[in-house]
């Protein structure tokens, strides 16, 4: 086991997008094993994210690595708080309306069943009209 720690040593290791590469990988030999009848090219394209993790695992770039791993990061959040936000409008259907602004964009919640309402966006003050 010694002789491993000294290999690694340098190397930039295992982060959460080498992770999310191995998954990505194991799940795209499950889908080509079912397709293999039809698509043989499809097995060979889902051992790249394995090459990608062996690469990245290896790699004594650490700083190259860090900055991809931070990119994937921040996609990732990005992603979970635009689910996050999906799921409570979904929760908030029945109560509440949405509004962009005309002229900001910004999104406004309003009550439902209020009818033809006058809307002020709290951004920039600027008045529309919407049916609740």
């Amino acid at each position: 086991m010694n002789w491993f720690k000294k290999f690694m040593y340098g190397r930039y290791g295992v982060d959460e997008l080498s992770i999310a590469l191995l998954i990505l990988s194991i799940i795209l030999i499950f889908i080509s094993e079912m397709l293999s009848k039809y698509l043989y090219a499809f097995g060979l394209i889902a051992y790249i994210p394995i090459l990608l993790y062996a690469f990245r695992t290896f790699s004594k770039n650490i700083y190259k690595r860090q900055q991809e791993n931070g990119k994937y990061l921040r996609m990732k959040n990005a992603l979970i708080v635009w689910l996050k936000q999906k799921q409570v409008r979904a929760k908030e259907l029945k109560t509440h309306k949405y509004f962009k602004c005309p002229n900001c964009k910004q999104t406004l919640r309003v009550p439902r069943r209020k009818g033809k309402i006058t809307i002020t966006c709290p951004k920039c003050k600027n008045k529309f009209k919407g049916k609740s």
